[in-house]
């Protein structure tokens, strides 16, 4: 996804995803007065638009939910690829201009996040390796489409002046996708280190390594349940020995293939895995509801082709699906503010028949 070049979830998605499913609901009217889309989105009020153009993504808040850090490609604000911000929503939107920089403007950057007090962020970058901006994976001959993941990530803690205060990982190969237990007491994060994609958690300071998921494929956008106790994530789970050899072919090559993935949750320490969706194309970008029952998340499963991409809940269980957005491109990233009140995401919405991903926050009406 990322989110918003995050390096999985690169919004390019938008353009290159192409399938044949069953058609979603026709696509109701959008209402520019509300940034609502008509009789539908019954969940969301009080909507407002934070940015303004460029690609804004993973959009996660303080801890305090009075502040948001993400990150956004926009050459109007002197990035060329994905940048971490800092912004607090007292400060209304960001017309006027970017908020505070807090990665280093060098390299490519992904999936930032507060650390507890709320004065310092981690997020990955690939500025040690190299400090222009990566390559985007070049089309392939074999049309498939893909991920790049940058083995010259790492995850880095900076202050809200941008001050790198602490590199946390420091082995070969990706270390990204960092989020921060609600606790304040553990990190989790997709590592290359096993020879896979797995999910790892570590202290808040970097200690204590573990591994939590083994299996083969693509494990990661992980976040924690309210109460810390658990971890919902997006995962591939190539099966035949044709998905195998590809997935495996891929992965030398520091690549992966997003289109097919399927949310799973489990204890923090890997116990009591369970896949909760099942459905065509991609589900991903999980967060947890508020109650800890609840998984809000993004999905094509419902698509005549590719797009669009929306909003759905289901239970923790992997029942009573239902819809939350009715876009009628992309709607992505979503995050509930720690009290509750409030939820963040990423829309093609409102950005006038441009290819703009912008930030939205609107009240949450359970």
């Amino acid at each position: 996804m990322k989110k918003s070049t995050l390096i999985l979830v690169n919004l390019l998605v938008i353009n290159q995803l192409s399938f044949s499913q069953t058609p979603t609901i026709p696509t109701p009217e959008f209402d520019k007065n509300t940034l609502l889309y008509k009789g539908e989105e019954k969940h969301l009020s009080n909507v407002k638009q934070l940015t303004f153009g460029g690609d804004n993504a993973e959009a996660y808040f303080s801890f305090d939910s009075k502040s948001i850090t993400f990150q956004n490609t926009n050459k109007e604000w002197g990035n060329s690829c994905d940048q971490i911000y800092y912004f607090k929503l007292a400060d209304a939107d960001m017309k006027a201009g970017p908020p505070q920089l807090i990665s280093t403007g060098k390299g490519r950057t992904t999936c930032s996040y507060f650390l507890p007090g709320d004065s310092l962020i981690l997020y990955a970058s690939t500025h040690e390796g190299e400090e222009a901006c990566p390559a985007l994976p070049a089309k392939r001959e074999d049309g498939k489409y893909v991920w790049a993941i940058y083995p010259d990530f790492d995850i880095y803690v900076a202050d809200l002046t941008g001050k790198v205060k602490v590199k946390l990982t420091n082995e070969p190969g990706y270390d990204a996708e960092g989020t921060v237990s609600p606790n304040g007491k553990k990190i989790v994060f997709t590592s290359m280190r096993s020879g896979d994609l797995e999910l790892f958690t570590m202290d808040i300071d970097g200690k204590n390594v573990k591994q939590v998921t083994s299996e083969l494929g693509y494990d990661g956008g992980a976040f924690f349940s309210p109460d810390s106790k658990k971890l919902i994530f997006r995962a591939s789970r190539p099966t035949t020995e044709e998905e195998v050899a590809t997935y495996k072919a891929l992965l030398e090559e520091n690549l992966v293939q997003p289109t097919h993935m399927e949310l799973y949750v489990c204890n923090v320490d890997g116990s009591d895995m369970k896949k909760i969706t099942n459905l065509p194309n991609a589900s991903w970008a999980p967060f947890f509801h508020p109650s800890g029952k609840q998984i809000i998340f993004s999905s094509n499963h419902a698509s005549k082709r590719g797009l669009p991409f929306n909003l759905w809940m289901v239970d923790l269980e992997g029942k009573n699906l239902r819809q939350i957005t009715f876009d009628s491109m992309f709607d992505a990233f979503p995050m509930f503010s720690p009290d509750g009140k409030k939820l963040i995401f990423s829309s093609n919405r409102n950005n006038n028949g441009t290819k703009d991903t912008n930030l939205f926050i609107a009240d949450w009406n359970d």
